[in-house]
């Protein structure tokens, strides 16, 4: 599947872009727990760049969450509509996700980013736009701690220490294998921060990250070289917007 170049709703400057994030921040919903870990499908969404080609590639893999069998997947492939500005990720990679995950069967029951939800700047990271956009409870999973402060956790897996920002807690950082890097995880929308703990930790019965987010990675990479092969004419780059 391929999107347009630049979809027709993506901002053309950082204010614009701040004013979006803003305006859909008033819809999140953070008040219900959310689908319970074992039961159901949970999706998994991520990305790849290949700049020099001007792609993007996204993939949704989706899992039966008891056995994390893989049960269906979604990709698709276009142009980059938005440089890369911190804090504005959404609008880099969410044309390319909602592509990939309209190419599913039906909907997951849960979605898990890689990447950040409320603990963002504006408290509106990749994962809550995403959920807003879509209705769905989706939870972010980091790699890296972004700019909150956390104590280490314990040693063991499952142990967990809260994200701070300005002393109110925005996410945790969950070990997820005993004397591993946690991980760090935050509210998207429609799901309680221990709710997306719990689901962090079923996701995670041998690897670091969840296998969510590491089918969703294999896939997107895949078909992001698969696409820069068949790719010719000439390569673009995405000039920063005014504002930046």
């Amino acid at each position: 599947m391929t999107f347009p170049l630049t979809p027709p709703d993506t901002p053309a400057t950082v204010e614009e872009a701040r004013a979006v994030q803003n305006a859909l921040r008033g819809r999140l919903v953070l008040g219900e727990v959310g689908p319970e870990p074992g039961f159901g499908t949970v999706a998994g969404v991520d990305v790849a760049y290949d700049d020099a080609a001007d792609l993007v590639a996204a993939a949704a893999v989706v899992l039966d969450a008891e056995t994390l069998e893989v049960v269906a997947e979604g990709t698709a492939v276009g142009r980059v509509a938005f440089p890369y500005v911190p804090g504005l990720l959404a609008f880099r990679e969410i044309p390319a996700v909602l592509a990939a995950l309209e190419a599913l069967p039906e909907p997951p029951g849960l979605v898990v980013c890689d990447g950040y939800g409320v603990a963002h700047p504006r408290r509106f990271g990749l994962a809550s736009h995403f959920g807003v956009l879509t209705g769905l409870p989706t939870i972010g999973v980091g790699k890296n701690p972004f700019a909150f402060r956390h104590e280490e956790p314990g040693a063991g897996r499952g142990a967990t220490a809260p994200l701070l920002a300005e002393g109110e807690e925005v996410g945790r950082a969950v070990r997820t294998r005993a004397g591993v890097k946690p991980v760090f995880v935050s509210v998207g929308h429609r799901v309680s921060l221990g709710n997306a703990v719990a689901h962090t930790l079923a996701l995670t019965p041998a690897h670091r990250l969840p296998e969510t987010t590491r089918r969703a990675d294999a896939l997107c990479r895949r078909v992001l070289r698969e696409a820069a092969t068949l790719t010719d004419g000439p390569r673009r780059t995405v000039p920063p917007p005014p504002g930046t």
